[in-house]
């Protein structure tokens, strides 16, 4: 890049079928004023705003969504996903990765993060789910909370560094 040329604006990617934070990033890239691309398996409902644009890949596309997000996102760009392998992938291209409970991955925590959850599929495979507790903890209010602060903070980071 040339000296003085500034970076692309932040955009916002999210693997979108199970997100649940999808009314709070369109918010936040409405006050802004980034552009949000959801790319999901089938079609999703997605307000009038030319910031904001549905994709949808090919159905029965194994990692479809994945694979799209990974060819489009680059440095300056925000992935949201609980997908801890899409999450190191994009961290790969130079993107920030942001789970929706506000976990922000990074390059030193994304090993242990899919370390963890390798051991989590190995030991349900053992059959010791019922041991595990059936899965993730609910959704709350602080979690929705903590994502707003994060993604805020993550498109700050990325405005301060684009001058």
């Amino acid at each position: 890049m040339s000296e003085g040329l500034a970076s692309p604006p932040p955009r916002i990617f999210v693997d979108a079928d199970a997100c649940p934070v999808k009314e709070e990033i369109f918010r936040v890239a409405t006050r802004c004023g980034l552009r949000v691309l959801l790319v999901s398996n089938s079609p999703l409902r997605v307000p009038r705003n030319p910031l904001f644009e549905s994709v949808v890949v090919a159905k029965g596309q194994f990692d479809g969504a994945d694979d799209w997000i990974v060819e489009q996102i680059g440095a300056t760009d925000i992935a949201v996903t609980s997908d801890i392998p899409l999450a190191a992938r994009c961290l790969e291209k130079g993107a920030r990765a942001l789970d929706p409970k506000g976990r922000v991955y990074s390059p030193d925590s994304i090993g242990d993060a899919l370390a963890t959850r390798e051991l989590m599929t190995h030991l349900r495979a053992m059959g010791a789910e019922g041991e595990l507790g059936g899965g993730p903890p609910p959704f709350t209010a602080r979690d929705r909370s903590t994502f707003l602060q994060r993604l805020d903070d993550l498109i700050q980071a990325l405005r301060r560094s684009r001058r």
